[in-house]
């Protein structure tokens, strides 16, 4: 399958947003997330997630700065609400002038196409699935990023579906959820390389320091003599343990989530 070309074309200005940045800081100017600030000016692309206009037309293909998947920008000759594009994530397979449908409810003997978008009880199990919703009517939260999906296991009851999430981990999901048929494009965007330390800081990302190099007044990990190796199993500034060690509290248990993440080691 060939991969998505991007169209020489500008960002429809309508679909921009305004996007501060705010370098990992809250609104009392206080830093809450490290590592963050001096990138690139960026404009938020508006992304129609819940695809309330129910038919289509791909009429091209464009990045988007602010996530790793591609976008599709939609033409809606029939519009109803005055909106005549709009934008989508991109799956693989999908071409331009191909039509897209949004079914908002439950459908039979109906051929899904890649990049129509359906209630969770319309899929197949084995249907590989993006952009799912946690709950109905919400924003998808669920394999949003590039190359990722989600796949339709089993219709458990007639109220919730199984799906196998990006981790590795399963759940029920109400069937009322909606999610986007097909694999997200891109899916070698992981193998990219950054190739400079200025990329990087337009990238919005900060420089690190390692923790063994700071004083023990920083970091857990700082002091001793010379060069050391922590000390400890590896932990934040804060003392959580880190590098893969699950933290989630076992006494607060989602009855939802069946399994748990598969975690990689190496």
């Amino acid at each position: 399958m060939s991969t998505i070309k991007l169209t020489k074309y500008k960002a429809n200005k309508i679909l921009l947003l305004n996007k501060k940045n705010k370098a990992g800081r809250n609104n009392t100017g206080r830093i809450t997330v490290r590592h963050q600030g001096g990138g690139v000016k960026q404009f938020y692309r508006n992304i129609n997630w819940n695809r309330e206009e129910h038919t289509g037309i791909v009429s091209n293909f464009e990045y988007d700065p602010n996530r790793t998947a591609l976008l599709v920008k939609l033409y809606h000759p029939n519009s109803q609400n005055n909106v005549q594009t709009s934008y989508m994530l991109a799956p693989k397979g999908i071409k331009i002038l191909d039509q897209v449908t949004t079914y908002d409810s439950l459908t039979k003997n109906i051929a899904l196409s890649v990049g129509d978008r359906t209630l969770l009880s319309n899929f197949e199990p084995g249907d590989f699935v993006h952009a799912v919703e946690n709950e109905e009517g919400k924003t998808p939260v669920f394999a949003r990023a590039a190359g990722t999906f989600c796949q339709i296991l089993q219709h458990d009851s007639k109220k919730y579906v199984k799906v196998r999430l990006p981790s590795g981990s399963q759940r029920l999901i109400i069937n009322k959820a909606k999610a986007t048929l097909g694999v997200l494009a891109n899916e070698e965007h992981n193998l990219r390389l950054i190739g400079k330390a200025g990329r990087s800081r337009w990238m919005n990302r900060r420089p690190s320091v390692r923790g063994v190099a700071m004083n023990p007044v920083d970091h857990p990990h700082g002091g001793g003599q010379g060069k050391t190796k922590g000390g400890r199993p590896s932990v934040t500034p804060w003392s959580w343990p880190t590098k893969g060690q699950p933290t989630r509290n076992p006494r607060k248990k989602n009855i939802l989530i069946l399994t748990s993440r598969k975690i990689k080691r190496k």
